[in-house]
């Protein structure tokens, strides 16, 4: 069988599909699986070994532009034609997703109106299947592929499948550009988020970044934009133990991901790869809800704001005096109150792998 499947993005939901995909490799391995995704997240897709071709088709660079969109789909159309697809399966549940899906003439599967983001978009499918939203987004994608494609989970264990990407970027010898910044012991501080209330305050890396001096480790910081890096910047003017890492492609970054100690992050994609590579670490939720999004099956420790308006869901606070910029769910993740439990991290990561 030959299956196209379609989740476009974003990093963390590209993630989240891993375990179904593994699921699918041991259950049904006479399945060979396409992968049509956007361009960014190209290169994360094709990491699971359970994909054998991966399909960057991107829609954001084209909006506006209804003429090259109209031959980029024709394009498309004819690519997926030409490929001959027994069956497509759309994890995306958007309007997006499901119109690209039935580009490949072929049955096209997906989930229940009731269970998708945009229930309308179902309308597009041949085959809908109800997973119920009241359990973690990763358990959504495998109950949605076993269904989909005729077989029992069985109590399988949740498998990211980049055990063999891990062994391959420990193996590998850094770049000079790297090597000097994995020479100390570090930890990773992932910071930026496309919600701007999921941001920690910089007091509080601030604050982090001394407890880890205390204890002999570096934060690296990441960066994904000009303002990620002017913040990572000027957390490092400020702490001498801070660095802020040059502009890295997503490979590079986890082959730090493999060589750290541990990682502390918002609810963003690069904590959720960081734990899928088995780096053990601390994720940071406020306004989002962990037991929906959380990277189950890997070393991450999901800390949920103690706040009682969290989680609210909403990609804005809803309270009047944050306009400033102050998201009282996230200042009230302590520093001193993570410590206990990143050291937990770091001491885990000292012993001997299974």
């Amino acid at each position: 069988m030959k299956l196209l499947l379609v989740r476009l993005s974003s990093l963390g939901d590209v993630l989240h599909t891993f375990p179904a995909l593994s699921d699918l490799q041991r259950q049904r391995p006479e399945v060979t699986v396409h992968w049509l995704v956007e361009p960014a997240f190209a290169k994360l897709a094709g990491w699971h070994p359970g994909v054998r071709r991966v399909i960057p088709f991107g829609l954001r660079h084209l909006r506006g532009d209804w003429g090259r969109l109209g031959r980029a789909v024709l394009a498309l159309r004819r690519q997926l034609r030409e490929a001959g697809y027994d069956a497509v399966l759309d994890a995306q549940g958007l309007y997006k997703s499901a119109v690209l899906a039935r580009l490949a003439a072929a049955p096209v599967l997906g989930l229940h109106r009731h269970s998708a983001r945009e229930g309308g978009a179902t309308l597009l499918y041949h085959q809908r299947h109800a997973v119920p939203w009241d359990q973690p987004a990763i358990q959504r994608n495998r109950q949605l592929f076993a269904r989909a494609l005729g077989y029992g989970l069985d109590d399988l264990p949740i498998d990211y499948g980049l055990a063999p990407l891990r062994k391959r970027l420990r193996d590998a010898p850094l770049d000079t550009t790297w090597r000097d910044f994995a020479a100390e012991p570090f930890i990773l501080g992932f910071h930026g988020t496309t919600w701007a209330n999921k941001e920690w305050t910089p007091a509080h890396w601030r604050s982090m970044a001394q407890i880890l001096a205390a204890h002999g480790c570096r934060l690296l910081l990441p960066a994904g934009n000009a303002a990620e890096r002017r913040r990572a910047a000027a957390l490092a003017a400020q702490a001498g133990n801070v660095c802020a890492l040059p502009p890295t492609t997503l490979a590079e970054l986890a082959a730090l991901m493999v060589r750290a100690r541990a990682f502390i992050g918002v609810d963003t994609g690069l904590s959720y790869l960081a734990a899928a590579l088995g780096l053990p670490g601390i994720t940071l939720y406020g306004p989002t809800a962990s037991e929906q999004v959380e990277a189950i099956g890997t070393p991450q420790i999901s800390v949920q704001s103690p706040l009682a308006c969290s989680p609210c869901r909403r990609s804005r606070c809803p309270l009047p005096f944050t306009a400033a910029g102050d998201i009282p769910c996230q200042a009230a993740l302590q520093p001193a109150a993570l410590w206990p439990i990143l050291a937990a991290c770091l001491d885990s990561r000292t012993r001997p792998e299974p």
